[in-house]
């Protein structure tokens, strides 16, 4: 699986979501998060200039990532497939699901229209979380 950034991003804003549940769920072994050195500086990027509106210091962003990235796979390099989607930048997170045949995870489904053209499937936490959730 690859996570969008805003699954992150609306997990610490709410613990009453799909996306916080997915969240909690990492590292149990009922999936594996993927995750490239691009989007893990996303990540970052984004967690980090919004952590005031997280309530996150700079230094619980760093831990919360670390538990992220400790539980998660990290692929070294992906194969580019640019220019292909509508927004570019969201090319790389289709990039490493493509490289790990992963489902996409995503508040945005539309900006991954296109996807299962390279056989992926793009789901909201909440679809994601119907097909895990029964295996609990």
């Amino acid at each position: 699986m690859v996570f969008d950034t805003n699954v992150l991003v609306a997990a610490l804003r709410s613990k009453r979501g799909a996306s916080y549940r997915l969240v909690k769920l990492i590292g149990l072994g009922l999936w594996r998060l993927n995750i490239s050195v691009a989007l893990a500086l996303e990540y970052e990027e984004v967690l980090k200039r919004q952590g005031a509106m997280l309530n996150m210091t700079t230094s619980d962003v760093d831990d919360f990532l670390d538990y992220i990235f400790q539980a998660s796979k990290l692929v070294p390099s992906v194969v580019p497939l640019r220019p292909a989607l509508r927004d570019a930048d969201d090319d790389h997170i289709l990039e490493l699901a493509v490289e790990c045949q992963a489902t996409i995870v995503t508040h945005n489904v539309k900006d991954f229209a296109g996807s299962d053209r390279f056989g992926i499937r793009v789901q909201t936490p909440g679809e994601f979380l119907k097909g895990v959730e029964p295996s609990l």
